[in-house]
């Protein structure tokens, strides 16, 4: 089930379902605010988003109602979350998924919202958007790829190619918006040859994994798995966070594998990841592709949730289509 794409004076709801928004200076807030507005786009803000506990979150009672009045409110069209964080799986048992499933929406986020995104669509079909936060759009560099992405996905039909953008970044940008450092982006590395076609689902990898043996986890029937980790995650955290996916019996389902690009506090080199790669057998055939615009560096694309992806490795040279969205 798709929401209906954003047109120019669309509504569009910042929530904060993990971090409060209040951990963002006024002058973020505001840049953010400007940008979208300057996209077409109508900013409103939920009622409890800066609300902050000792967690720098707020309750979870605050959180879902934000959720759930973004959700009903038909004059809304699109969600945005504030930030990522920790705690977005503690929402799930308390959302009203089959009214939900009545007020279709565009919800978009990455990082902690993996946990809600994969489980409005388990529960209720609609696909959600791996994506630029509302904190993102504060970006005052390096912004129009992610932009640009971002509009194809939730502001038109039509499908798209996801391209490599010339160049990344994994500056702490939000610290220091004048001096970022950018860096040559040679592309995707594919690390298996194939082709696959198939319902994208995933995100962040540890997140993801906070869903299984749960109501929440997606379905993996004919799926092509997107997966990309934080600073938090070095090489062995990846390895046995990606075998803990591969032990699960319907794994035997996912047609084929992105990976993020991983940031430099990590340590983990595409050696790493060929290595890691190379040692599971569970994924002989299948193609992977690491290395892609997504995750925790910037800039990154926006991947639905429950949409349809293509993707084909050949010699060393990859392609990312994405059909429906």
């Amino acid at each position: 089930m798709f929401a209906p794409k954003l047109k120019p004076g669309d509504e569009i709801r910042i929530v904060s379902p993990a971090t409060s928004m209040s951990i963002l200076t006024n002058e973020a807030k505001l840049h953010a605010k400007t940008t979208l507005e300057q996209l077409g786009f109508r900013v409103t803000i939920a009622e409890h988003a800066e609300e902050l506990n000792e967690f720098q979150s707020s309750s979870i009672e605050s959180r879902v109602s934000d959720l759930h009045s973004a959700f009903f409110d038909p004059d809304v069209k699109a969600i945005l979350t504030t930030l990522g964080g920790f705690n977005s799986n503690q929402l799930l048992r308390y959302l009203d998924y089959e009214k939900i499933k009545q007020n279709p929406k565009i919800l978009c986020g990455y990082s902690d919202i993996t946990a809600l995104a994969n489980a409005i669509y388990q529960k209720t079909g609609l696909v959600t958007y791996s994506g630029p936060h509302f904190s993102t759009f504060a970006m005052k560099k390096g912004l129009e790829y992610i932009k640009d992405y971002f509009l194809a996905c939730c502001a038109s039909d039509e499908a798209f190619e996801i391209l490599p953008s010339q160049e990344w970044s994994d500056d702490q940008w939000f610290l220091d918006q004048e001096n970022r450092h950018f860096h040559p982006h040679s592309g995707p590395i594919v690390i298996q040859d194939g082709y696959a076609e198939g319902t994208l689902i995933g995100g962040n990898l540890c997140t993801l994994n906070l869903l299984q043996g749960t109501e929440y986890f997606p379905e993996t029937d004919n799926t092509i798995l997107l997966i990309e980790d934080d600073y938090m995650s070095d090489a062995n955290m990846f390895d046995r966070d990606l075998q803990s996916l591969i032990h699960l019996p319907s794994f035997s389902n996912v047609k084929g594998i992105l990976i993020g690009r991983f940031q430099k506090a990590s340590n983990v080199s595409i050696d790493h990841v060929k290595a890691i790669i190379g040692t599971k057998k569970e994924l002989s055939g299948l193609p992977v592709v690491a290395n892609i615009n997504a995750g925790h560096t910037s800039p990154i694309a926006t991947f639905p949730i429950g949409g349809t992806c293509r993707l084909e490795a050949v010699s060393g040279t990859s392609r990312i289509w994405i059909d429906k969205h």
